[in-house]
């Protein structure tokens, strides 16, 4: 698994990787069932505390897109329950359409950023 960490970014480690994992996820790059590097591994591939990724990986499991498992470590499984996803989504939405409205940002320029997104990820 190939993860890139902007260390010049104002975001937080732990949330870049966390970030990282679930584009993966979402481009078919990492699959249900996968498994993810040990918190020791990856820490040391990509040059981090021990301590981020393994906050990463908890958040990832509270999010429900991983298990944890004391064999296997962490394991690709999606929680799949849609409705608490989409009050999540609307959620997080909501927040990123007042910036958008405050910045002057049109409903159909949000629609078309929107339909561009999915589109990127549909192609993977």
């Amino acid at each position: 698994m190939y993860v890139k960490i902007d260390f010049s970014s104002d975001e937080a480690f732990y949330i870049q990787l966390r970030n990282q994992i679930i584009y993966g996820i979402a481009t078919s790059k990492i699959q249900e069932g996968d498994n993810l590097p040990s918190v020791r591994e990856l820490a040391e591939n990509i040059g981090i505390n021990m301590h981020t990724v393994n906050k990463a990986y908890a958040i990832l499991k509270q999010e429900g897109y991983i298990k944890l498992d004391r064999r296997k470590g962490a394991v690709i499984a999606i929680d799949m329950n849609k409705l608490q996803a989409i009050e999540e989504m609307k959620e997080n939405l909501r927040v990123i359409f007042a910036k958008a409205i405050c910045k002057n940002i049109s409903c159909e320029e949000a629609h078309k950023i929107v339909d561009q997104i999915f589109d990127e990820f549909e192609r993977g």
